[in-house]
């Protein structure tokens, strides 16, 4: 997120015309890469995930049994700027600990980092990998410090690394061998070309409720209450097209609901507004006004 002022921020009056399940999270990303064996060793060595699956141009990683990351080879393919698509995928991990370890692995391995920041709700950290799709790494502060304050406080701030790196009792002697089982998709952050296209269709067809919104440029949603599953930006894609054929982007991201009687609720709202579904094997797809598309998925 781009540094804002949190007086910025705000969430006008809207009727709730649909809310989806308090228990809807994000499941895993899909993306397109140039160099299969590049990027896999790239996320398991940097980024700390697991090779669970590999087969000819597709491989699936994961923290533990949970996959979290499905890349697919697009030989020679290059990102379409600008363009909609993905701004970053955040992997949440349990521990403020864990993170402070993630952190000294980045110093050590001299990892490049595009951005460390606090969020009020998070403190994260940002990388990209080689094909520049954006990544976060980050851990929530406790729902009780932030819930019913996301509108009026989520902001960017530098992060105290001193009190991060701090949480450790010893950082010498600590070893990052990879991210621990317990991380999950925390929530997925989409380069959109109109807000208020994006807005209606994450909040009044599938029922997000939008927690934080910065004028014109960006929305953050959320189910049951958590500061956002999907965020949403125009910073680099005011008025874009979805990537090109032939260009590394965002095939898909996974929405979990929690079971097909709520997946039966959103497909019918989907219908009802007249918005695209595809039906594949791994499940039924939407596509929001910008062309990003998603897995509608069980839990």
């Amino acid at each position: 997120m781009n540094p804002r002022d949190p007086e910025e921020m705000g969430v006008a009056e809207h009727p709730v015309a649909a809310e989806i399940a308090a228990s809807t999270a994000v499941g895993a990303v899909h993306l397109s890469v140039s160099d299969l064996a590049r990027s896999v060793a790239y996320y398991r060595e940097v980024v700390g995930l697991a090779l669970i699956d590999e087969q000819p141009g597709v491989a699936r990683l994961a923290a533990g049994s949970r996959e979290l990351l499905n890349l697919r080879e697009l030989p020679g393919g290059s990102p379409d700027l600008p363009s909609t698509g993905l701004y970053h995928f955040a992997l949440l991990v349990p521990d403020r600990a864990d993170l402070a370890r993630w952190l000294l692995h980045a110093a050590r391995d001299r990892v490049a980092l595009t951005g460390l920041s606090d969020h009020f709700v998070s403190e994260a950290l940002y990388l990209s990998d080689p094909d520049g799709h954006g990544i976060e790494i980050y851990w929530d502060r406790p729902r009780e410090l932030w819930e019913g304050q996301v509108a009026g406080r989520l902001t960017t701030v530098p992060l105290d690394i001193d009190s991060l790196i701090g949480e450790l009792p010893d950082p010498d002697a600590e070893r990052f061998e990879s991210l621990p089982a317990g991380t999950v998709m925390g929530h997925v952050h989409l380069k959109v070309s109109d807000l208020d296209g994006t807005v209606a269709f994450y909040r009044d067809i599938l029922g997000f409720g939008l927690m934080a919104r910065l004028a014109s440029s960006a929305a953050f949603l959320g189910a049951g209450g958590y500061h956002h599953h999907i965020g949403a930006n125009t910073w680099e894609s005011a008025g874009a097209s979805r990537p090109r054929p032939g260009h590394t982007s965002l095939l898909m991201a996974t929405i979990v609901v929690p079971d097909a009687s709520e997946r039966d609720r959103v497909l019918a709202r989907v219908r009802d507004a007249e918005r695209p579904i595809s039906d594949t094997e791994a499940g039924p797809v939407l596509e929001d006004p910008s062309g990003n598309q998603l897995l509608l998925a069980l839990a």
